[in-house]
């Protein structure tokens, strides 16, 4: 009975995340779709990867191709990451795909003035459609999905050759926006294009990963003890102590470790250089901290001093 009650809550959960997922994969394709047919397509601006070359090869054969031809040049990367990836992201990016598709041609074809091509100034139609196609991409990516089958082929590269997704997708996008120069024989519209895609960058990142740019701290210094009380009373974070040795001199060290909110690192920097002028500080991006269930998320929270932020650790629900 036990185990058919568990079994039962299992089938619920992964239900719900399944709805989840498609839902906010149903925004951001929607999103996605909304920002090619308004802003870019409309303003002779391209999207990167294979969304782009579907929208070159679909000026050379009708407009009508755009969707199909997304569908038909993901398939390769489709197959590439069923072998080797896996099966719940080629079954999500499929998904992703299917629907960009169809709201794509839904919104190409509806007589609605609010999906009416956007011919404002040329900064507007750069900043909005970046904008909007960040946030749909991000969304997609956030629910597990995918879009561009660059990204994949970004992830198979990072894993045998060494390079970031990062480099592989812009490698990819200079050679298309460079195509699309040759195509209009000008090369306004691959400019426009590649600033762009580097608001599609920054706004995609900033979904993904949120607002709340959590940082990783380690302080180097020969006062530890004063400098972690007063990271722990006046500023309220918790902190944990590594113990070392120097490379050169071997003698003990005592390392303080601590996670933070951007924001936060000014009054960090401020104790510790209060305490000791020599002291090093080593500060590194951090998007999540989890272990066995738990997930770190930055809370504003008042201690026992006084109300300043702290970090605190908020278990997942099951």
């Amino acid at each position: 009975m036990a185990m058919m009650q568990a079994q039962s809550n299992s089938n619920r959960i992964s239900f719900a995340s399944f709805a989840s997922s498609f839902f906010w994969t149903a925004i951001g394709t929607f999103l996605a779709a909304l920002s090619i047919e308004v802003f870019l397509v409309p303003n002779q601006i391209i999207d990167g990867g294979v969304v782009g070359v579907s929208i070159l090869l679909s000026k050379w054969l009708g407009r009508e191709w755009l969707y199909p031809f997304v569908l038909i040049l993901n398939l390769p990367f489709l197959v590439l990451a069923y072998r080797n990836i896996g099966k719940r992201l080629v079954i999500q990016m499929a998904i992703a795909l299917v629907l960009f598709s169809l709201l794509g041609s839904w919104i190409a074809h509806s007589e609605w003035a609010i999906f009416q091509p956007y011919k404002g100034d040329l900064l507007e139609v750069v900043v909005l459609g970046g904008l909007i196609l960040g946030l749909g991409v991000g969304l997609v990516i956030r629910a597990g999905g995918c879009l561009d089958g660059t990204e994949i082929l970004g992830l198979l590269w990072n894993r045998t050759r060494g390079y970031s997704v990062g480099s592989v997708v812009l490698a990819s996008n200079l050679v298309i926006f460079a195509a699309a120069g040759l195509w209009f024989q000008e090369w306004h519209p691959p400019v426009q294009s590649l600033i762009t895609f580097f608001i599609v960058i920054k706004i995609m990142d900033m979904v993904i990963v949120g607002l709340d740019e959590m940082k990783s701290v380690m302080i180097f210094s020969t006062r530890p003890k004063e400098i972690s009380a007063d990271i722990l009373n006046e500023l309220g974070l918790g902190l944990t102590v590594l113990h070392g040795s120097g490379g050169y001199s071997g003698e003990p060290r005592q390392v303080l470790y601590l996670i933070a909110e951007r924001l936060q690192l000014m009054d960090i920097k401020s104790i510790v250089y209060q305490h000791d002028p020599s002291a090093f500080i080593a500060i590194e991006n951090l998007h999540e901290v989890s272990s066995n269930g738990m997930v770190s998320i930055a809370r504003k929270v008042p201690t026992s001093h006084n109300r300043r932020p702290q970090l605190k650790i908020k278990r997942n629900s099951r």
